[in-house]
């Protein structure tokens, strides 16, 4: 009496499984779709928002030109970025002055002209003195990359030295001792600055863009390239021992 309904019912159950495995499966399917999604997009609209606001900030230095000379008399058009080239001829153009003896005296009056004023000269003297050290060929700042325990004992940072203590602070100092800057994540222009003794800094294998990358990302970037170029030239030799003794 009771032998009927039960395929129907064994149909009906196996049915309601396969709905919620194929629910299942589109909805982990829809989940991959929407984090490959935002991994494409987010990565673009950033870059394209940043690059936008450097070309429209550039851009606003042709305001400075006369209209005589200004592009937008002559052109049909607006060009967008024509402010970068306009800006990177100023450069060149100032650098190629401030090379020769007539450009070297005018950069060193306006430099007193500058030093007398208590607010600027202070903001002038420190901004060249950082663009001195970062743009110098012969410099070695921010080109050692070093773990040393911070904030306390145990815990490691990852910091960038920026030169040897010296002058009155160094005298003061117990051993030789550096400067370290730590940055902030996930904004590196503010972060720490350490007198650190040279013995406790730990050397690291890492250029500065690889460091920054971790820095930047909170440590999900940049340390896994150097892991897998180890790991692709193991294997190669692996696969080269392999061959000889084959």
């Amino acid at each position: 009496m009771t032998g009927g309904p039960r395929p129907a019912l064994s149909t009906a159950k196996g049915f309601a499984m396969s709905w919620v495995q194929i629910r299942s499966r589109l909805q982990g399917a829809a989940r991959r779709h929407f984090l490959t999604g935002l991994l494409v997009i987010v990565p673009l609209g950033l870059t394209y928002y940043v690059v936008s606001a450097i070309v429209g900030t550039m851009d606003q230095f042709l305001a400075i030109l006369p209209p005589t000379f200004h592009p937008d008399t002559y052109l049909p058009f607006r060009i967008p970025g024509l402010g970068i080239l306009f800006t990177l001829i100023i450069i060149q153009v100032v650098g190629f002055l401030g090379a020769n003896l007539f450009g070297r005296g005018v950069v060193k009056a306006y430099e007193r002209l500058l030093a007398r004023i208590p607010l600027v000269r202070s903001i002038y003297a420190g901004v060249k003195q950082v663009m001195e050290q970062l743009l110098s060929e012969r410099s070695d700042r921010f080109r050692r990359v070093v773990l040393f325990e911070f904030p306390r004992k145990g815990i490691l940072s990852l910091g960038f030295v920026t030169g040897e203590v010296g002058g009155e602070i160094g005298g003061k100092t117990a051993s030789r001792s550096v400067n370290v800057f730590i940055p902030c994540t996930p904004n590196p222009t503010s972060g720490f600055y350490l007198i650190v003794p040279e013995e406790e800094l730990i050397p690291v294998d890492l250029s500065v863009e690889q460091a920054f990358k971790i820095i930047l990302s909170g440590g999900m970037v940049g340390g896994e390239e150097k892991h897998k170029k180890a790991r692709h030239s193991e294997e190669r030799r692996a696969l080269a021992t392999d061959a000889e003794t084959g």
